[in-house]
């Protein structure tokens, strides 16, 4: 497996930095305007510059969760880290499935849960799509696993790359409702289906 030095070419990875840097510049109002005469300015430079070094981090850290996903060992991604393997799974490491499966065990009276683990990337929806014909719908997940709730009725399930803005509102005008913040590269929503197969959305999209 190849460093981060050759997975991207020095134009790709100049191209993340310079992006960086823009909207750390360009999405506070008036900010790269005002280093030239305001002092305050620097200090709102500061700020958005942590603000994007804190959300940088939590991609990075949702990036990794997704490479075990993938299927990939923490040798391989400490490799692209430039750490070792100890070191990023230190880092990196979050509640797996076991942990997902002692919060599951409800008492009398709670929702019926349970967690579909080992999933990898290439295989979680089709997990999905199976557990939510039969009536059980996410509601929590991280690496490996999903934790899913029993309802009674069947559900759908969609993983989508990171959904903002305009593809979010209308998703969610489609019936969608997203489950948790998502975890980078995906955003991931649920829907009940009816019992002619559709979602709830279709019959108020078809007749808009």
């Amino acid at each position: 497996m190849t460093g981060e030095g050759e997975l991207l070419g020095p134009q790709e990875a100049a191209r993340i930095r310079e992006g960086i840097a823009g909207v750390v510049l360009g999405a506070p109002d008036g900010l790269a305007e005002s280093l030239e005469h305001d002092p305050e300015g620097y200090l709102r430079l500061v700020a958005a510059t942590r603000t994007g070094a804190e959300e940088t981090s939590r991609l990075l850290r949702e990036a990794v969760q997704g490479a075990r996903a993938a299927g990939h060992s923490w040798d391989t991604v400490g490799r692209v880290l430039g750490v070792s393997r100890q070191a990023a799974q230190q880092r990196f490491a979050t509640k797996g499935a076991g942990a997902a499966a002692a919060g599951a065990a409800a008492g009398p009276g709670a929702p019926r849960r349970r967690v579909l683990t080992p999933l990898t990337a290439f295989d979680e929806m089709p997990a999905l799509a199976e557990a939510g014909l039969e009536g059980w719908h996410v509601v929590d997940y991280g690496p490996l696993f999903h934790v899913v709730e029993y309802s009674g009725y069947p559900w759908e399930h969609r993983r989508v790359p990171f959904a903002i803005g305009t593809r979010h509102r209308r998703m969610e005008a489609e019936g969608w409702t997203q489950v948790g913040p998502g975890s980078f590269p995906w955003a991931y929503y649920k829907r009940p289906l009816r019992q002619d197969g559709r979602g709830e959305g279709t019959e108020r999209d078809q007749n808009s």
